[in-house]
């Protein structure tokens, strides 16, 4: 029965595939079903409900057969296999933080659902889109999800559907501070469903997110501890985190500290045994602000857990794929409202065709070629300034990306000295406390020798400092917005310093990350002129790509194997070349004629755009060079950047 309340509170993490809930407890019969299925489409179907039976259990094994039920469908055309599949994908990844790829799953399922006409297949892909929206903060996009599923539901009648999409509508309206019309809709649920315990727990907070939201304190935490003290007492874990994460939050409100404190770790605790990153994001920014005057060392610690949580779910590179979904499925929608109207504009003018004489038609046909001429043009000028505007937002987003990387370099660079001043202030002072110690007790040698150590400490403390501010300066000095002028540019210096932000920027995301860096600069270079931010962007590009491809054969767990990227520097034929060599996989043949294509990407889906070596090449055409690429399969990949001599100055 506990297991059944897990997954029944889940709603809203998952809506079923199904008309019926599976739990834990239904996986014996699910599994004797699959192996009795005479047919593969059922065998489909059955996996999707044993994947939905193990998410509350064992999320991993949910995945792993998401993706083989998708796998199958996709072999067998089956396309509602698909569907459920793509939803329960919607649904993991969800939960597990992966926001821009639940949304990518949710439109999937959408699509293929509207192209089918299965409305049941609409109504669980609506509900699960509008969720990862909510997930964002985006009530507005959330809520016309659901009442184009409200709409559905008039006509495919569920109850428990119905009563779902009503609660979603009222969180909405709460996070547009709607709160008349949110409590309106929670008075109905609980009228409805106020007896079973799923809605005692979701419709008890969302009462205390109206009373928090009105000042209302002390009925919010009335609202916040039944909610609570439900969840706890059904094993609903995930329910119970976001209650305490509110409790927390009020008491913080009402300056009781201690209070906060406690349901803030209890928070805490429950998201990290779920792996719920949203909620330990909440627990840990709640409990660093809570502990920052109290411990210090404490609340530096759960900023540390803050700050991982919160990379990790709206980090530059999930807000870019986020929008870029969200794009995307604008685009669908106007193509299909365009389609509508075509097709209406086209009944019409068979209407006045069948009306006509042989004279009529024959005006009607010369008058009508001439209006759909213009309105051809028209339509082709529209899309071509969509298209326009479409590729400097993906422009845009790769030049994001690339900020991301330099960020994430510059970060790890400027911490090293930090973290030395800050330990060498912490420990100079509690030497000052030991030597004024000595000094009451008249132990003036052992004073001075502490005051030695204190002098040497400020010394590296200056040390560590200058270095800090050295590092920031030229930061800066790389980050100056672009004049679009060529300027003198020492280029190995470039290569090396992006070099270093390329490896700690990775490094910074992935610490098991390590690789051999090979250096090997012409000292005859000298200076040569170059737009220096856009000739950095390509090297950080081409040097990320090559910590990709060794980073992948790594995986591969290959013996002997030491993952090795050489930058080189040199004047060759009148000439200065930047040589970009790595060990990985190499580029198959069958694609390296489109690698510099807009769009094109090896990478999977989620980890690269497709316009890091077009833009690469544009900017490397534009300096009057070229970008040129060796590769051998299996054995890795050299890109080769040549710039004329006419650059020298």
């Amino acid at each position: 029965m506990k297991l059944y309340l897990i997954l029944l509170v889940s709603v809203i993490s998952f809506i079923p595939v199904s008309g019926q809930q599976e739990t834990f407890k239904d996986v014996p019969g699910l599994l004797q079903k699959i192996s009795d299925a005479t047919t593969d489409t059922a065998r489909i179907l059955l996996k999707c409900k044993l994947g939905e039976a193990y998410r509350a259990n064992k999320p991993d094994t949910s995945l792993i057969l998401a993706n083989e039920a998708l796998s199958e469908s996709t072999t067998k055309k089956f396309k509602k296999g698909e569907i459920h599949a793509l939803v329960l994908l919607c649904v993991m990844y969800r939960e597990k933080g992966e926001l821009p790829f639940a949304l990518e799953q949710g439109l999937k399922a959408l699509k293929i659902a509207e192209e089918e006409k299965y409305d049941n297949g609409q109504i669980y892909s609506l509900v699960r889109i509008a969720n990862v929206y909510l997930a964002v903060r985006d009530a507005p996009k959330a809520i016309t999800y659901l009442q184009k599923a409200e709409r559905l539901l008039k006509s495919n009648y569920d109850n428990f559907w119905w009563s779902v999409t009503q609660y979603f509508l009222a969180d909405g309206y709460e996070q547009l501070n709607k709160l008349d019309d949110a409590e309106k809709l929670v008075q109905m649920l609980e009228e409805k469903n106020g007896s079973e315990s799923l809605w005692i727990v979701i419709n008890n907070r969302l009462r205390g997110n109206i009373a928090a939201k009105r000042n209302e304190l002390q009925l919010a935490i009335e609202y916040y501890r039944k909610s609570n003290d439900e969840a706890i007492a059904g094993t609903a874990f995930r329910e119970a985190a976001t209650a305490s994460n509110a409790m927390a939050s009020v008491f913080k409100k009402l300056d009781q500290p201690d209070s906060a404190i406690y349901y803030a770790k209890q928070g805490l605790k429950f998201g990290e045994m779920l792996k719920y990153r949203n909620r330990i994001l909440a627990a840990s920014n709640l409990l660093a602000e809570l502990y920052a005057e109290k411990d210090p060392k404490e609340a530096v610690k759960y900023y540390q857990i803050a700050s991982a949580a919160k990379d990790s779910l709206y980090g530059v590179q999930k807000v870019q794929q986020l929008q870029s979904a969200t794009m995307e499925e604008q685009e669908r929608q106007t193509e299909l409202e365009a389609a509508r109207i075509a097709y209406l504009n086209k009944m019409r003018q068979w209407g006045l065709l069948a009306g006509a004489g042989v004279f009529l038609i024959i005006a009607v046909i010369l008058f009508r070629n001439n209006r759909q001429k213009q309105r051809t043009n028209k339509i082709l000028e529209t899309t071509l300034t969509n298209l326009k505007n479409t590729q400097s937002q993906l422009i845009q987003s790769e030049k994001m990306a690339s900020l991301g990387e330099l960020t994430a370099g510059i970060a790890h660079e400027i911490q090293n000295p930090l973290n030395f001043v800050n330990n060498f202030s912490e420990v100079s002072n509690e030497m000052i406390d030991e030597m004024k110690a000595e000094l009451v007790n008249n132990k003036k040698e052992e004073a001075f020798a502490i005051a030695d150590d204190i002098k040497q400490n400020l010394e590296k403390i200056n040390h560590h400092g200058k270095r800090a501010d050295a590092i920031v300066k030229g930061m800066l000095q790389h980050s100056r917005t672009s004049s679009g002028q060529k300027e003198p540019t020492d280029i190995n210096a470039l290569t090396d310093e992006y070099l270093r932000l390329a490896y700690h920027g990775l490094k910074a995301k992935d610490d098991s990350f390590n690789v051999t860096m090979k250096r090997n600069f012409g000292q005859s270079i000298g200076n040569i002129n170059i737009i220096p931010q856009d000739i950095g962007r390509v090297i950080l590009n081409l040097i990320n790509n090559a910590f990709y491809a060794v980073d992948e054969k790594k995986k591969q767990n290959q013996n002997g194997y030491e993952p090795t990227v050489s930058v080189s520097t040199k004047r060759n034929n009148g000439k200065v070349e930047i040589k970009v060599s790595d060990n990985g996989n190499g580029i198959p043949q069958k694609v390296l004629d489109k690698i510099f294509q807009p769009f094109f990407t090896t990478k999977p889906t989620g980890q690269g755009t497709g316009l890091g070596l077009s833009l690469s090449y544009d900017i490397v055409k534009a300096h009057g060079g070229e970008l040129k690429v060796e590769t051998k399969e299996g054995e890795g990949s050299e890109f080769i950047v040549q710039l004329p001599e006419m650059q020298f100055q």
